[in-house]
């Protein structure tokens, strides 16, 4: 029977602890941990992720700083935003909301960020740190799955992995993150010649392509651990994942797997940037 790597519930597990960490931080430092929130422009989409940010540290009794900034704030306007929160003591995390718009250079944005208040793993130095086994806050999507992995005690090392995508927020840093575990891994993409071959050598198949059921459900051989990081408007993820359910060894239901677990993690980041300030 397979196992079903439940993201919700390991989530909301992890909120409970993370409520009694807060609680000792602010009766042994007399304040809790502050997320700030920069949101630019006014993109339904971005603004809901952001307002259930805000809810999720609400729930463990940290604090979010909400930035808003109009649609047309500059590169350089944005940038001075970043600088005052990376040297405002009370500021732990800084999450600067994907995407911008167009005008800005973001990934200068992103880099402007201290990598101590990092919690979103987004800076090519933090990249840099975790794929080089150093300590750092990794991808907050791409931890997330590491974590569901180690708590459902899924074995990694000596496995074939193949991550099916190359974003710099979860393909890149998957494969690092599962590398650092001892795994082979093969990165592919929507434009990888014979994908199918080699999705079907895979013992572990990361779905983080971006398109809805790119990855057939014959490309994947029995037995093996299925996770499917991608969430679209039709409610599915990446993955064919229906016909698999019954002869995978494990598996990331859509919704309720991986997505759950990206908030938790940039909140379990936050709390552990302040307990290191």
């Amino acid at each position: 029977m397979s196992i079903i790597l439940n993201g919700k519930s390991l989530a909301q597990s992890t909120e409970k602890e993370l409520t009694e960490r807060v609680l000792k931080i602010n009766k042994e430092k007399g304040f809790v941990p502050i997320l700030a929130t920069i949101l630019v422009g006014s993109d339904p989409a971005s603004g809901t992720y952001v307002k259930m940010k805000g809810n999720a540290c609400e729930r463990v009794g940290m604090k979010s700083l909400k930035v808003e900034l109009n649609e047309k704030t500059t590169t350089d306007e944005l940038l001075l935003k970043i600088s005052e929160l990376n040297e405002n003591p009370e500021v732990h995390g800084i999450l600067l909301q994907h995407p911008v718009p167009g005008q800005i250079d973001e990934r200068l944005c992103f880099d402007a960020i201290d990598i101590a208040k990092d919690v979103d793993g987004v800076t090519s130095m933090g990249f840099g740190k975790m794929a080089m086994n150093e300590p750092a806050f990794g991808s907050c999507t791409p931890q997330g799955i590491m974590r569901l992995l180690e708590h459902y005690e899924i074995e990694i090392s000596g496995k074939h992995a193949v991550v099916v995508g190359r974003s710099p927020i979860l393909g890149k840093p998957m494969a690092m993150m599962l590398l650092n575990k001892h795994a082979t891994v093969t990165i592919c993409h929507s434009r990888t010649k014979d994908l199918e071959e080699h999705v079907l050598n895979a013992d572990i198949v990361v779905g983080a392509v971006g398109i809805p059921r790119f990855i057939q459900s014959s490309w994947v051989k029995n037995g093996a651990v299925v996770i499917d990081a991608g969430y679209h408007p039709e409610k599915c993820g990446d993955i064919d994942l229906e016909p698999l359910i019954d002869r995978c060894s494990a598996y990331t239901p859509v919704p309720g797997g991986v997505g759950p677990m990206t908030i938790n993690t940039l909140i379990l980041q936050t709390v552990e940037a302040c307990e290191n300030s």
